[in-house]
């Protein structure tokens, strides 16, 4: 301890300098827009560049894992070769009704929240890869998030481990619809609510996005129902869906729009008459 205050004492005039050159660096960005502007775009150009190189050290040590999940994709999708007799169909994102292939994009998870109540992915694609707000984000597994805020390389994405995220989902083998929502508990598992009580449901059943809200295709995989609750005062149904995706491990993403998106909001609020 005595060595600590020999050595502030040592270099008192040294420390001082230092702390009133931090105070007024400090007083000049909050006294300045611009300054505080530049400052705000240069940490936000940092942060994203920081995540993108811890990214590549995790991804680097995880080759072995994505070389596992691919040699299980291959034999998948052999398997389906080899059984095109049967009525199972390989699910083709270039192909998903409402999505051109133009309109798909590729990019990667460099960060990911997942131990918050709102929780937030960080894509190395932005506005010059022509990402927009309110795009869709899904993966192989299923349905990841939705497009927040892009800057020039980079975009924020809305997970659907976040307590603010509202997704139109529907049970597959009926086409009763819902809204998806997570309750903040558990990241394996997010809840449909809003069912009507005629939907004919049972545990196991698929849920898939619905086209409602017009962010996401149709019948983009989400879960199976692992609960099923009646909530007593609306009536309904809230089903505790156990999802396809292990959220806090992704890697690449597809960012998606759908072609009709634009049309079917300019044509409700002509409805509306807004």
């Amino acid at each position: 301890m005595q060595q600590i205050f020999n050595f502030i004492l040592k270099n008192s005039t040294r420390i001082l300098f230092l702390l009133l050159l931090i105070i007024s660096f400090a007083l000049t960005i909050q006294a300045h827009s611009f300054h505080r502007s530049k400052i705000i775009s240069s940490a936000n150009f940092l942060t994203g560049g920081v995540y993108e190189q811890v990214s590549s050290v995790s991804e680097y040590f995880h080759l072995k894992d994505q070389n596992e999940q691919l040699a299980r994709e291959n034999a998948r999708l052999k398997t389906l070769f080899f059984n095109m007799k049967d009525s199972t169909s390989l699910q083709n994102y270039d192909s998903i009704p409402g999505v051109d292939k133009t309109n798909i994009i590729l990019g990667k998870v460099i960060h990911n929240s997942y131990n918050v109540f709102e929780n937030y992915l960080t894509l190395n694609v932005g506005e010059k890869d022509d990402v927009k707000a309110d795009m869709g984000v899904i993966n192989d597994a299923g349905v990841v998030g939705i497009v927040d805020r892009t800057s020039k390389n980079y975009a924020t994405v809305i997970s659907i481990l976040n307590t603010k995220s509202q997704i139109n989902a529907k049970i597959k083998k009926s086409n009763h619809f819902g809204t998806l929502v997570w309750n903040g508990k558990s990241t394996g598992f997010v809840q449909l609510i809003d069912v009507p009580r005629l939907a004919a449901i049972k545990k196991g059943d698929t849920v898939v996005t619905g086209v409602q809200s017009g962010i996401f295709p149709s019948d983009v995989n989400i879960g199976i129902i692992d609960k099923i609750y009646i909530d007593n005062e609306t009536n309904y149904y809230t089903l505790n869906v156990k999802l396809f995706n292990d959220m806090t491990n992704l890697g690449h993403v597809y960012i998606i729009k759908s072609k009709h998106r634009d049309e079917i909001i300019n044509l409700e609020k002509a409805s509306k008459g807004e």
